[in-house]
């Protein structure tokens, strides 16, 4: 019979509906029965192409045994961390805190007041490398808690006095424009050593794509290319590596397009292969940056494929775009799912599909009898581009027939309001940039989606987003967190610029006055809402951190959407809140450059602008697509008559004229195309 879980807007919780353990989802009503009948909760949070979540749930949850020993010592909660990250954010905070490292599956037991006291991740069903079994696991902590119940409240309540210190990010009003350039500049410095020269990247394996940090280091080049800065040879050359050992490695699928999660080695050969929406609309974005600033053609055909699989396997029907491709699919050779399944050859099945071009395509692919991957199979790389193309193109559409026909990796389908945000902006951008409208048009529609069914879809919070929708159907289960708020309102702004709509600039300034309304603690931004229940009573604040995780951060991304709703409007207010929470990230950038990528993409931006860029010219002008392939990080574009930088801006001598505004001061109108592109950066192709 199925548990509660079965009407979930989540694929990953409708997954567990059949479980013989009694899954309640997150909620007041679990809670109520954890104190009913005086036992702890058991919660357990992961998401739908987590490999490991799914090991788990094999092992453990349809076990009936185990089920029956959660369904009596716990009430058990089943979490999508996607769904849910205020709640994913502070339990791992607590499992980090209690355990040293984190991940999911993520395995988390609260007392009644929702405060953590026991955490890990993965626990293997038998005993293994000195670790006790789930079910041991279980024994024991059902047995503190009826036998031992001060220390778990101990516990508990010293886990919960360290998450509520937030005296790391109190913040001070008096940084200057000298701040702000020490920060970058350290950034750099801070990157450049942890720079692996072999292979790309930061760091060794595990190694994951630093979208940010990319982010960062192409505005760092636009800035200095607008600006009269000397270059810094490291940075292009940090991007150039990265970029292309990416883009040829195995973390990148050489067939259909697209990026995996991260590479488990640190030559991008062998994936974790879960395909996630986030990571390929900011790879997406970066790459279109490393293009613009270099017209490198590697980078265009990245940008092209990896648009085409966003749009080809993640578009959904309602105009959005799913979350995330499994890592694990169905191997017919075995019976079983298996982590790349879908992706891995061997040699005997190129030599079945290829026939005479199997050799050729081997050596271009990396594919031998002894495999890169395991059991002799081979994740294709691609790290040298044939003179012969056209083969190229019919061995990749043969092999893309014959994979076809694989079980293929499922899908998770539902609509993330703030990824969604990311993947609207990349489209605006690398569609701007190659002149596609396709990929406008898709993120125009995915943005109307986000406005008719996610924002306002909670009648008590009228300019709110809900996070998820799935077919349509809005999980007002879920509001939108800050990250969601801001990152859709920055994408509702590059919409405006893309469109010359001002309905946009509306819509961006509703998101903005919510998060200006409710999501403020004390003198930071908050990632969760004054006016929603807050996860756990036992708290006292309600999450604050302005660290990137594998997303921009909420702090960054709101200080971001704010400063560009400033330069496309003219309304310094917004300017001047923006700069009240910039302080923390001056600190983190010149500390934790990595894994505060987009924060300092953020400064170089407040640095450069506002760059304010209004064009007395048709859309398909000359005029108008050069502003679009600027590099000026601070930049923003206005065009038509409907923004508001366009009023009293007109041609002049019946040309195409070019407004070009820097800090409130601005240059004298242009009709020059070349005098436009040299003040927005523009590469010369």
């Amino acid at each position: 019979m199925p548990n509660r879980l079965q009407n979930s807007t989540s694929p990953y919780l409708q997954a567990h509906a059949d479980n013989p353990v009694d899954w309640y989802p997150w909620g007041e009503e679990a809670f109520a029965e954890a104190r009913r009948r005086d036992v702890p909760i058991f919660l357990s949070v992961g998401y739908s192409a987590c490999h490991w979540c799914h090991v788990m749930a094999h092992e453990s949850f349809e076990n009936p045994h185990v089920a029956a020993i959660l369904n009596e010592y716990f009430v058990s909660v089943k979490v999508d961390r996607e769904e849910l990250p205020a709640v994913d954010a502070l339990y791992m905070q607590a499992t980090q805190a209690m355990t040293g490292h984190g991940g999911w599956p993520m395995s988390v037991w609260l007392d009644h007041d929702r405060a953590p006291w026991y955490a890990g991740t993965y626990f293997p069903s038998t005993p293994s490398h000195g670790s006790p079994s789930f079910v041991q696991l279980l024994s024991g902590l059902h047995d503190a808690w009826t036998n031992d119940r001060e220390r778990v409240h101990e516990s508990a309540r010293r886990i919960i006095a360290r998450l509520s210190d937030l005296s790391e990010w109190e913040r001070s009003t008096t940084w200057t424009k000298s701040d702000v350039e020490d920060s970058v500049t350290q950034a750099i410095e801070n990157l450049a050593n942890s720079f692996d020269v072999v292979n790309g990247g930061f760091g060794g394996a595990p190694k994951f794509p630093p979208s940010l940090v990319l982010q960062f280091l192409n505005d760092y080049d636009g800035y200095c290319r607008v600006n009269n800065v000397d270059f810094d040879p490291r940075v292009a050359a940090m991007v150039e590596a990265t970029c292309e050992r990416m883009a040829r490695g195995g973390m990148y699928d050489q067939l259909g397009g697209g990026f995996a999660r991260y590479s488990v080695d640190e030559t991008w050969t062998v994936p974790h292969f879960e395909k996630m929406l986030y990571d390929n609309a900011l790879l997406l974005q970066a790459f279109t940056m490393w293009f613009l600033q270099t017209n490198n053609p590697l980078a265009e055909r990245i940008m092209n494929e990896t648009a085409t699989f966003m749009l080809r396997d993640l578009r959904t029907s309602e105009g959005g775009f799913a979350a995330a491709l499994d890592a694990d699919s169905l191997d017919e050779s075995t019976g079983e799912h298996r982590e790349g399944a879908y992706y891995a050859w061997n040699v005997a099945q190129f030599h079945e599909v290829l026939g005479d071009d199997a050799e050729w395509a081997a050596e271009i692919f990396d594919v031998s009898e002894r495999g890169n991957f395991e059991h002799g199979y081979s994740v294709l790389r691609r790290d040298r581009d044939p003179q012969d193309i056209q083969r190229l193109d019919n061995v990749i559409a043969k092999l893309r027939a014959a994979q076809s026909l694989r079980p293929a990796p499922a899908r998770d389908d539902k609509v993330v309001a703030a990824w969604n945000g990311l993947a609207i902006s990349a489209l605006v951008r690398a569609g701007l940039a190659l002149g596609n409208d396709e990929w406008v048009q898709a993120s125009i529609a995915a943005a109307d989606l986000l406005v008719s069914v996610h924002l306002g879809a909670d009648s008590n919070h009228p300019a709110r987003l809900v996070r998820v929708s799935r077919d349509g159907v809005p999980g007002t289960h879920a509001l939108g967190v800050l990250d969601d708020q801001a990152i859709v309102a920055k994408a509702f702004l590059d919409v405006a610029q893309a469109t010359g709509d001002s309905s946009w600039l509306e819509l961006a300034h509703t998101l903005l006055v919510d998060i200006k309304e409710h999501f403020i603690e004390g003198s930071m931004l908050s990632d969760v809402a004054d006016d929603v229940p807050a996860v756990t009573d036992a708290l006292t604040n309600r999450g604050v951190d302005p660290t990137d995780n594998v997303t921009p951060s909420g702090w960054s991304s709101a200080i971001d959407a704010a400063l560009t709703y400033s330069a496309l409007t003219g309304d310094a207010t917004w300017h001047t809140w923006a700069e009240e929470f910039i302080d923390p990230i001056l600190k983190l950038a010149s500390s934790h450059g990595r894994f505060t990528g987009f924060g300092a993409a953020v400064l170089i931006r407040w640095l450069d602008g506002p760059r304010e860029v209004a064009v007395a010219a048709p859309f398909d002008s000359a005029m108008v697509q050069t502003s679009f392939r600027g590099t000026a990080p601070g930049a923003v574009v206005a065009w038509g008559t409907d923004l508001p930088l366009m009023k009293d801006r007109s041609r002049i001598a019946d040309a195409d004229t070019a407004y070009v505004c820097r800090n409130h001061v601005c240059d004298a109108p242009t009709t020059s195309l070349e005098d436009l592109a040299k003040s927005l950066g523009v590469v010369v192709q």
